[in-house]
């Protein structure tokens, strides 16, 4: 069953006169007790997708349409700041991205961790201290440090805070943005197995928003690729990685550095940058770098295919379904640009 169920979000930012289109349509589900791995360049809208489940936007950010529906058939998108406070937090809580940006550097730790439990909970004081020295063992970090501040702890040891207190008040959804950004590789690792062991054993669910491919693979059961506020390709992982559909998962599959690459001149990346959100392209959004586009891709927004499991948002999945990432990028580039 489904604890999370977004429909067509809609999610804009008002910059003057003009409007930026961060998410534009999106619909995904999250079972119980499964990771959705939420992947895309920087600028594709995956930061705006867990603030806006959070209703945590900035100033000039508004959700313009669609539904976020809880499991209790709460829609989230239509409730105020006043009402939504019931849920955020306790029902969903969020990991951001930037341990150091989320800590406050004038209290302590326990404090931070404490607060919480105080003002939704119902905590006395002792007893949120003693839930906080839980939770710092339970990431584990010595409870004793509860009384330390921000600057006494190393990067890791601020970002298994910052999970300490999304999870305090035992929310069933957790959203986890880029929590291992910039962590050397070895402490990104052990974050990466923590992260892991707490939701098999408290049954979470949970949305991992990154850029890099081989952190969803190592953690996610589902898949969605992300592209100028669309998800282009939504799948199991096994599927996104051993038979992408769309040619955007498949520039991202191709381009993942492997052992078997080492000896490549360069690895590949996919030609031209980004759309502008603020002038974007008509028709599919990634028609500009997409060696398949055709007139149709330029002129009509392409339709969401169910396939293989999954869905697609391209005009040629049918065609392009059973075409692997390498030899579409190879038949329409060239050889040499894969080498």
């Amino acid at each position: 069953m489904p604890v999370l169920e977004v429909e067509n979000l809609r999610t804009y930012y008002f910059v003057g006169d003009k409007t930026v289109k961060a998410v534009d349509g999106v619909s995904f589900k999250l079972n119980k007790g499964e990771v959705l791995g939420l992947v895309g360049e920087s600028g594709s809208g995956k930061t705006t997708i867990g603030l806006s489940l959070m209703k945590l936007l900035p100033s000039n950010g508004k959700i313009v349409g669609g539904h976020i529906y809880l499991d209790d058939g709460t829609d989230l998108a239509q409730l105020s700041e006043e009402e939504v406070r019931k849920y955020r937090w306790t029902k969903i809580s969020m990991i951001f991205q930037g341990a150091m940006n989320s800590l406050n550097p004038l209290m302590k730790i326990g404090d931070q961790i404490a607060e919480v439990l105080i003002f939704r909970m119902g905590y006395t004081r002792e007893e949120a201290t003693e839930r906080a020295k839980e939770l710092l063992s339970m990431v584990g970090i010595d409870p004793i440090r509860v009384n330390d501040y921000p600057h006494q702890f190393s990067g890791g040891m601020k970002q298994r805070a910052v999970i300490a207190m999304a999870l305090a008040s035992n929310p069933e959804i957790v959203i986890a943005d880029e929590p291992t950004t910039a962590l050397d590789v070895t402490v990104q690792a052990q974050i990466l197995e923590m992260i892991k062991y707490l939701k098999n054993r408290y049954g979470l669910s949970m949305i991992y928003i990154t850029h890099d491919l081989s952190v969803v693979a190592e953690i996610a059961d589902k898949i969605a690729i992300m592209y100028a506020g669309k998800i282009m390709e939504f799948n199991d992982t096994r599927s996104i990685f051993k038979h992408p559909v769309n040619p955007y998962t498949k520039g991202l599959i191709e381009s993942i550095p492997t052992i078997t690459k080492a000896k490549a001149k360069r690895l590949f990346s996919i030609p031209g940058d980004p759309p502008n959100l603020l002038n974007p392209p008509k028709g599919c959004p990634f028609w500009p770098r997409c060696p398949y586009a055709k007139d149709i891709c330029k002129e009509k927004e392409p339709p969401i295919v169910n396939i293989n499991g999954g869905y697609s948002y391209c005009h040629f999945s049918e065609e392009l379904k059973d075409v692997p990432a390498r030899e579409f990028w190879i038949k329409y580039l060239g050889e040499e640009a894969l080498l």
